[in-house]
């Protein structure tokens, strides 16, 4: 049985709806697993959760970094909010101990996983903005999220990472990279892309955005770092 509590006294937040912190963390699988489960998905909160958190990284972002361009806060802001740092941080708070997935989502430890989790990340942004309010979610990602910024900031992991990994690659495997997406989910109006990037046939590694464009910048990102091509 899993005791949400203890995830509460974790974080450091109590929330006084326990369903909505239930919800955070439920998958859409256990839903479908588990029909007479008397829960929502978290998909709701999660599209809540997005908007919260670029607002609150946007606006942290525009009062640290005041002489950056728009360009420059943009990709600052889409290196920071990437699945695969959220994902981490997930993972570093505990709540991969928490989530309720099918038996065969639970059994994937792999891409899907940090998917997952970076997904129930913003889900739960969004259950503690309803539940508590703008204060102490931003309390919370200025906690677990925003730290990453001195490493990104200091890494240079904001260029545009596509350029660069194109560079890259032409100069150590001479090749140009290419991008495909892999797959498309939601309605028009809040699209997720995720993109695979080869080096020649081989799939080098993915990437997920609102956008194609941010999709295959994550992707590039993503092989960057696996190729450890990031000075």
């Amino acid at each position: 049985m899993v005791k949400f509590s203890d995830f509460e006294k974790k974080i450091k937040v109590v929330f006084e709806d326990k369903n909505l912190l239930k919800q955070a963390f439920t998958h859409r699988s256990y839903i479908n697993e588990n029909g007479g489960a008397t829960l929502s998905h978290n998909e709701r909160l999660e599209f809540l959760g997005d908007a919260v958190l670029e607002l609150i990284v946007t606006d942290f972002l525009y009062r640290k970094y005041p002489h950056y361009a728009e360009g420059e806060l943009t990709a600052l802001r889409s290196a920071l909010v990437n699945a695969i740092i959220i994902s981490e941080i997930a993972s570093d708070i505990g709540m991969n101990d928490y989530l309720l997935l099918s038996k065969g989502e639970a059994k994937d430890n792999g891409k899907a996983r940090q998917y997952i989790l970076a997904n129930t990340y913003e889900a739960l942004v969004g259950a503690m903005y309803l539940d508590a309010g703008y204060e102490v979610t931003n309390k919370f990602i200025t906690k677990t999220l925003l730290p990453q910024t001195e490493e990104i900031v200091n890494k240079k992991l904001w260029r545009d990472a596509k350029s660069l990994v194109q560079e890259k690659a032409q100069e150590f495997v001479s090749v140009t990279p290419a991008y495909k997406v892999l797959n498309q989910t939601g309605p028009d109006h809040d699209k997720h892309f995720t993109v695979g990037i080869y080096f020649g046939p081989e799939l080098m590694a993915e990437g997920k955005g609102k956008s194609k464009q941010e999709a295959e910048q994550s992707a590039a990102l993503a092989a960057l770092k696996m190729k450890n091509w990031l000075d």
